[in-house]
């Protein structure tokens, strides 16, 4: 079965045809979605595929599994997109433009929140008055849940020992970056909440900080709230810190040749990770591993050091190796928690959760 899997994220769209576990086509398309119409025809003219599978970030309280897109889930993703304005657009114009492209073939939505949709309720709930909880399904959803299936799966084949048997922390740092504490296979807890803006510190997103302050800040009528949504979701994070790029791998160069602007900023962001991850850790009785993924988790083995040295207190050590060619196991043989690094592949787990929706096959 050849799935074209559809992962659009604010400003880039990754397109893949796998074939089983094989990509077998690709193209990674580094502009926003809404303008890469042209890229996406000419991928996809002529192209032989049994279904299409779509990343969609949030789904809001109503659709928190793969669903075929018929007319309800559509109404379902228009309802979702002030929940995650800088992503659930560019699904929904995707989903339409290739609709109309690929009209005789299934087309599943694959949300995010679907891997954390067990969470346990004291980790998904709130502290807010119950009318407002009640009124607008307010909760803890969580994201990058397909990048956390893929590596949770790896892992346990890295280990070998079954999912249903580990305890591990996972970190998904990227452009969007948040962890999770996965117990038995399933997220017990996760640093992303109600938005994907809540938790670490992200290439240009804030991630969590005071709410008292963003109130200040309005009150006394320094931002408007489209300046506040603006500056948090675009102008904070590794940006805002550094003033010249949201790359780590810019960064970490700029930070070897004396910028110390640019060393803060790693060093803001791997204390937040640090932080967060900690803070999950705390819904686990025991860590068996923890897994870094994600493109800096995967190919930036500087960031991956920090993070891993300063959690002594969860019994992680650095000392990692630095190939990044393969999954691996790159701590030191015999460490008490092992530190492993999994390629992110939210490709194969799209393709995965859409062939099990049409009945061909597991979920990943």
């Amino acid at each position: 079965m050849r799935i074209l899997t559809v992962n659009p994220g604010s400003g880039s769209l990754r397109l893949h045809v796998v074939d089983g576990e094989d990509v077998v086509d690709s193209a990674e398309i580094g502009k926003p979605p809404a303008d890469a119409t042209g890229e996406v025809e000419s991928f996809v003219d002529g192209l032989p595929v049994d279904a299409v599978a779509y990343r969609l970030v949030h789904g809001g309280p109503a659709l928190v599994a793969p669903s075929v897109a018929d007319s309800r889930v559509r109404e379902t993703i228009a309802k979702a997109k002030s929940l995650a304005p800088q992503h659930v657009p560019n699904t929904e114009a995707l989903l339409d433009r290739l609709t109309g492209l690929l009209p005789d073939v299934p087309h599943v939505v694959c949300p995010d929140t679907a891997f954390h949709r067990g969470l346990p309720e004291i980790a998904r709930t709130y502290p807010l008055p119950a009318r407002w909880r009640e009124r607008w399904d307010l909760r803890r959803y969580g994201f990058h849940g397909h990048s956390f299936a893929w590596a949770v799966r790896r892992a346990a084949e890295l280990l070998g020992r079954p999912a249903s048997e580990l305890n591990l922390l996972v970190a998904h740092l990227s452009g969007g970056s948040s962890v999770c504490a996965v117990s038995g296979g399933r997220s017990v807890d996760t640093s992303m909440g109600f938005t994907p803006l809540e938790g670490t510190m992200m290439a240009k997103r804030s991630g969590s900080v005071d709410p008292g302050m963003l109130l200040w800040l309005l009150r006394e009528g320094h931002v408007t709230v489209d300046e506040l949504e603006d500056g948090l979701y675009h102008h904070s994070g590794l940006l805002g810190l550094s003033g010249t790029s949201d790359d780590t791998r810019d960064l970490v160069e700029d930070s070897r040749s004396g910028d110390v602007r640019a060393q803060f900023a790693l060093a803001v962001f791997e204390h937040r990770a640090r932080r967060e991850l900690a803070a999950v850790a705390a819904s686990l009785d025991h860590i068996d591993a923890l897994v870094l993924t994600g493109d800096i988790g995967w190919d930036q083995p500087e960031v991956a050091e920090a993070v891993a040295s300063g959690l002594g207190v969860l019994g992680i050590q650095g000392g990692l190796s630095r190939e990044r060619s393969r999954d691996a196991v790159i701590s030191e043989r015999g460490a008490r928690t092992p530190v492993l690094t999994v390629r992110s592949r939210e490709e194969l787990s799209l393709a995965a959760a859409a062939a099990a929706v049409i009945g061909s096959g597991p979920a990943a």
